[in-house]
């Protein structure tokens, strides 16, 4: 059952972007507020650049691992091109933020598969009645992890941030990095403040 504080996530990229921490972390801080989360990860192809995505389901009890089509309240894609694959489950006037990193599939750099233009994929976000949200690769702070970043927009532009407050999910970064959470917590940051 939906209530106001449930948010259906669903997140894609690929291998060695760290999506699958986004979904971690975010599970984390929820639990700590007492939020029922419900992380389900999908890896493809064990190798960097190969499909990752995973299902997050907060604030339901009782709920299955799948996101039906036109279910996901907030789509969280880290690549171009898989973020296509992810329209299909988008509700209409959910939130699609999309950051538009390139990662060339081997049929795109043997030029026998054209790779799609950023401007289709947002069109068909837009197709599918949802609110994209694009972070140009460039805004990533040099030296900054891209995956914390993202998680920060997510944080400080979707209703994500609604339902976790950002101090939630910094007290997260610091309990999954107890050591040195500084670089984490300064890409995290950068990211809530990308209001672009």
């Amino acid at each position: 059952m939906k209530t106001e504080k449930s948010l259906d996530i669903f997140l894609i990229g690929v291998g060695g972007q760290g999506l699958l921490t986004i979904g971690e972390v975010i599970a984390e801080a929820a639990l700590a507020l007492d939020l029922p989360a419900c992380f389900y990860p999908y890896k493809g192809m064990a190798q960097r650049g190969g499909l990752v995505k995973a299902q997050l389901r907060l604030g339901r009890s009782a709920v299955g691992p799948n996101i039906p089509p036109q279910g996901a309240d907030l789509v969280i894609a880290m690549e171009v091109s898989e973020a296509l694959r992810a329209v299909r489950v988008l509700r209409p006037g959910g939130e699609f933020l999309l950051f538009g990193e390139r990662w060339l599939p081997t049929a795109v750099m043997l030029g026998k598969a054209a790779y799609p233009a950023l401007e289709v994929v947002l069109e068909q976000v837009r197709a599918a009645e949802g609110r994209d949200i694009y972070l140009p690769p460039d805004t990533l702070p040099s030296g900054l992890p891209a995956n914390l970043f993202v998680l920060g927009a997510a944080v400080g532009r979707t209703r994500l941030g609604d339902i976790l407050p950002a101090i939630a999910v910094e007290e997260a970064i610091q309990r999954r990095w107890p050591r040195d959470p500084e670089r984490n917590l300064a890409a995290f940051r950068a990211g809530c403040r990308n209001q672009e």
